[in-house]
């Protein structure tokens, strides 16, 4: 239930485009504004102008690493040791599914996503103590990471793919670049176990953990009648994970609203990249339907990127080891970690060699690097990847061909991709940060 003093809080102190949104509150009873769907909108539009005063997480809060190749670099990290963090009713809103978005296939319980929430963030579900699930999918950086084209594990073992954004995971049916899951309960033990990422030895091993942690127990006691098991941790953090819905953006409001959104139109250049993307035939593999939007079809292609990789060498010449400082590579670092051969690896189909997961395209422009191996760093690099042709691969994708785009129409292009970013996004990253890492008694 939304208290009257919050919702008086957002009726009066909202910034202009949100007290728009409140057009529809108003429209309900006393009641319905206090609870259910209007009360959960009153608490994200609370949430969000939260999020936006200059003490509070969001989206890009602390370093991007602009400038990082500069010796002048300075760092604004600190800024996330005194921000602070506002919880939302995630699973009320996920329920409610967002401008944009269908309703998810199974509703969500709100004490599972809280829980799966502090499981999230807390590093003792790795081998070490050390990592997190968030450290790779970091809040402030989409739910993947802006700072590395593949992440780094235990140990400091790198990856050979690039963290995926966990932004509507739930709508996805085939997971990670290759598919190899269909199950977000399950997909938890792949990363849990991996080697090079939280390295678990052993599922039994992740339980024990856990099941030492009193306080931890009891809430999977309290929740689940088998308490603490293989199923149940995974059945936490997959309703954490379903419930990162986002839509609601720009787009959205003027392609799904019934009357368009009038107090905030698209602008022009990103519909005439709405336009652009439909006749390069982008929405072929991210599709927009009718009434909704998950811009991805699901499935798998080549756009020859794999072979790319494969002629430009798996292994970095130059690291940058801190701000304008480099150095040259003259041995070979874990070779075997960055074979990749893309989704043969699980269907064992030569057909499916270097094809990879369609990524939605909602919150693209929070989630570089892009592609499988993260190997183009910004939206207009990747427009030019496609202009071109891709990879140049002759198994690639037929759809994937140079369509010879002017300057003026990748720059409308990334101007729609852009308008792509859901209003909840500094929302979510304030709710992720309302807990305490580590500490299981909320």
């Amino acid at each position: 239930m939304v208290s009257p003093m919050l919702y008086a809080y957002v009726m009066t102190d909202l910034p202009y485009r949100y007290k728009a949104s409140m057009q529809g509150i108003s429209r309900c009873s006393a009641r319905a504004a206090a609870i259910g769907r209007c009360g959960a909108l009153a608490l994200l539009m609370a949430a969000e102008a939260f999020a936006e005063s200059s003490g509070a997480h969001r989206v890009g809060l602390a370093d991007y690493r602009e400038g990082y190749d500069s010796a002048q670099y300075a760092t604004r990290s600190e800024a996330i040791l005194t921000a602070k963090g506002a919880p939302l009713p995630l699973a009320e809103l996920a329920n409610a599914a967002p401008l944009g978005l269908p309703p998810l296939s199974q509703s969500l319980d709100p004490d599972e996503v809280d829980l799966g929430r502090q499981l999230f963030f807390d590093r003792r579900l790795s081998g070490n103590a050390n990592l997190s699930c968030a450290m790779c999918h970091v809040p402030e950086q989409g739910f993947t990471q802006n700072e590395l084209a593949t992440p780094v594990g235990d140990e400091g073992r790198g990856g050979r793919r690039n963290a995926p954004s966990l932004y509507n995971v739930g709508y996805q049916d085939l997971l990670f670049w290759d598919g190899r899951e269909s199950s977000l309960e399950e997909q938890i033990w792949s990363p849990l176990l991996a080697r090079n990422e939280m390295a678990n030895v052993s599922r039994d091993a992740v339980l024990e953990r856990l099941s030492n942690i009193s306080a931890l127990q009891q809430r999977f006691t309290t929740l689940y009648p088998e308490g603490l098991t293989e199923a149940t941790l995974g059945r936490a953090l997959a309703a954490y994970q379903r419930s990162l819905s986002s839509a609601g953006s720009a787009f959205d409001r003027w392609f799904f609203s019934p009357e368009g959104d009038s107090t905030n139109p698209l602008p022009a250049e990103a519909r005439r990249g709405y336009e652009v993307f439909r006749r390069s035939g982008c929405q072929s593999c991210h599709l927009v339907n009718s009434d909704y939007a998950l811009f991805t079809d699901g499935r798998f292609h080549n756009t020859g990127t794999g072979l790319r990789r494969v002629e430009r060498g798996d292994q970095p010449q130059q690291v940058q080891i801190a701000p304008g400082v480099f150095i040259n590579l003259t041995v070979a670092v874990e070779t075997e970690t960055f074979i990749d051969h893309g989704r043969i690896e699980v269907t064992g189909s030569p057909t499916d060699q270097w094809r990879y997961r369609t990524p939605s395209l909602r919150n693209v422009a929070l989630t570089g690097p892009y592609m499988h191996d993260g190997s183009l760093s910004t939206l207009e690099a990747v427009v030019a990847f496609y202009s071109d042709g891709g990879g140049g691969d002759p198994r690639q994708d037929p759809r994937v061909r140079p369509l010879h785009l002017s300057t003026e129409d990748q720059q409308a292009l990334v101007a729609f991709l852009h308008s792509l970013t859901a209003d909840n996004v500094d929302a979510l990253v304030s709710d992720a940060r309302s807990i305490t890492v580590g500490d299981i008694r909320r």
